[in-house]
């Protein structure tokens, strides 16, 4: 497979700026991997395809607020830290992305909340990555969510408003999970209703953590996709997680992933018996085509970007020439596009 067989145009107004008000007004394709079919639908429509006994995996990540602006001391050049992942926890030392990265060099300090606090650069990880330390005494996070921004991805062009900090987080974000730097976007479209319509045809659900990092806003550079390498990211499977996943894949049931990071997360906790287990810790494991997923048996999943790695995997899900031809609907019927654009269920 080469990366170029995952290029594809997405026009300019197709991009959504503002998610759907209410959440579950999204549309929604399905997409039929046996037969190619392609439905359009509605989110609230999605019941239709679960039965009792099903099992819907969701990611309790919670977003927080990781896009935070300071000033430069002496110059006071306008700098933007993307927090990344706390590396220390007593030290308060950071990855982060910075930008302009030319003028951030090692040794140099930024000053935020007017001046209160600042973080040192000790060193350079990327051409745009930096490890800092943090001056701050105190919770860090709740001052970060006090003066940051909702990390929204270039390709929406706007500022992030106040709203976002609700709109671009799932129902199920967990304040105990605050990690992430977006969201499982696939489960950006759920209501507390569609949860409740669900748990009453009797469908079971499963929490899984999978902190979503720096790797969502990397592009793939190399043609020849072997020769990537994903960033890595902390994920979590409890016990009580693995045994309602299991309990539907002994009935035979079907295990709706909500996401690529909730499918990630579970393939890489196979056993031999094609069981999960309870798991925790980091994985950089880049899945593209062709792949057999052990667990997964339907995904739900935004539209993605062109050459993404969620792209791939997804594909890797569906098949490349099925996908591409969903795409390809996608545009002629106006969907709206990647993180606050509509759903695509595949079955």
């Amino acid at each position: 497979m080469k990366l170029s067989e995952f290029r594809y145009t997405v026009p300019k107004t197709a991009v959504a700026k503002f998610p759907a008000d209410p959440r579950d007004s999204a549309n929604l394709m399905v997409l039929n991997r046996a037969t190619g079919g392609i439905e359009d639908m509605k989110f609230t429509d999605i019941l239709k395809y679960f039965n009792k006994g099903d099992c819907i995996v969701v990611n309790d990540t919670k977003v927080f607020p990781a896009r935070a602006y300071g000033k430069k001391e002496k110059t006071n050049a306008r700098i933007e830290v993307m927090l990344l992942r706390e590396l220390k926890k007593p030290e308060r030392i950071w990855d982060v992305l910075v930008e302009p990265a030319r003028k951030v060099r090692i040794g140099n300090k930024i000053y935020f909340d007017n001046g209160k606090f600042y973080c040192e650069v000790i060193d350079n990880t990327t051409s745009r990555g930096r490890t800092v330390r943090f001056s701050y005494d105190g919770d860090l996070f709740k001052v970060i969510d006090r003066i940051g921004q909702m990390p929204l991805p270039a390709y929406i062009k706007r500022e992030a408003t106040e709203l976002d900090k609700e709109t671009y987080q799932t129902i199920f974000a967990n304040s105990d999970r605050t990690a992430s730097i977006a969201p499982p976007t696939a489960g950006l479209h759920f209501t507390k209703e569609i949860v409740q319509a669900l748990q009453d045809k009797g469908v079971r659900f499963a929490y899984i953590t999978m902190n979503i990092g720096q790797g969502i806003f990397e592009n793939i550079e190399v043609e020849d996709l072997t020769k990537h390498r994903m960033y890595s990211e902390y994920f979590e499977i409890t016990r009580e997680a693995s045994e309602i996943v299991n309990k539907s894949l002994k009935a035979r049931k079907n295990v709706y992933a909500v996401g690529c990071s909730v499918a990630r997360a579970l393939e890489v906790s196979v056993l031999t018996t094609n069981a999960i287990k309870p798991n925790k810790g980091w994985t950089d494991k880049f899945i593209y085509p062709p792949f057999e997923f052990k667990v997964t048996s339907r995904l739900l999943t935004n539209f993605h970007p062109p050459q993404s790695p969620s792209l791939l995997m997804t594909a890797a899900f569906t098949g490349t020439d099925i996908l591409m031809k969903g795409y390809k609907h996608a545009m002629k019927e106006d969907y709206r596009m990647f993180a606050y654009g509509d759903a695509m269920l595949i079955i």
